[in-house]
């Protein structure tokens, strides 16, 4: 025997899982295999199959291991405050797991994590008084904010390292689109920059959260249902 061998921790699906995501966040979702998870552990590939059938399943039981570490409800927050913290938790999570947001949306099925995530969300929006109605349509407006991340509203390609290219093509956009220059490098009440200087992600994340809860406070408050809401023929 190694020395050492018979201190070796035993396999098992949650030591599997905890590998994946850690060489997930190495080396990305992309290069992650079976054959270098193995390899990682220190045994052959065919001792993970023990533990999970395929590569599908284990990206099933990777995104259970990230979704659980978001936060639990905080105890005794009042519903607005309570869902800010779950989903800006979510955030920090999927902040610090890179990959993980492209593969909860590549997931065919929920797997249970997810689900439990989605039910307690919807179960702070009960128990502060929200209508199952209401909720309903809560939920798809928070969408994919839910989880912490949003889909740029256009790609931002890096402009060239060369000042004169660089300003060349700064010169023909500000020409063409005007108005997107304008609010680009428009300043702000503070004297800062509001967009020329590159925007600030977090920032603008919870801005549009902020928005929406507000939205549904309002709504909730005043009693909302969609029946009131379907325009008529």
């Amino acid at each position: 025997m190694l020395q050492g061998e018979g201190r070796r921790a035993p396999l098992n699906r949650d030591r599997v899982l905890r590998a994946a995501v850690a060489l997930a966040d190495e080396t990305g979702i992309d290069a992650l295999s079976m054959r270098n998870l193995a390899e990682r552990l220190g045994v052959v590939p065919m001792a993970l199959y023990k533990h999970v059938a395929n590569k599908e399943e284990l990206l099933d039981g990777m995104v259970e291991v990230v979704v659980g570490e978001i936060d639990p409800p905080p105890r005794g927050a009042e519903w607005k405050d309570a869902v800010r913290q779950r989903i800006l938790s979510a955030r920090g999570t999927l902040l610090r797991h890179g990959w993980a947001s492209a593969v909860i949306q590549s997931r065919t099925h929920a797997p249970p994590a997810v689900l439990a995530y989605m039910d307690s969300l919807i179960g702070t929006f009960r128990a502060g008084g929200f209508s199952a109605d209401l909720t309903h349509h809560v939920m798809h407006a928070l969408g994919i904010r839910m989880w912490g991340f949003t889909q740029e509203v256009f790609p931002t390609p890096q402009p060239p390292a060369d000042p004169d290219a660089r300003a060349a093509m700064f010169g023909e956009f500000a020409a063409r689109y005007p108005h997107i220059v304008d609010m680009a490098t428009a300043v702000s009440d503070d004297g800062g920059m509001a967009g020329g200087a590159g925007c600030d992600d977090q920032f603008e994340f919870e801005f549009a959260l902020d928005l929406l809860l507000d939205g549904f406070e309002r709504l909730h408050q005043g009693g909302w249902t969609s029946a009131r809401s379907v325009p008529s023929a």
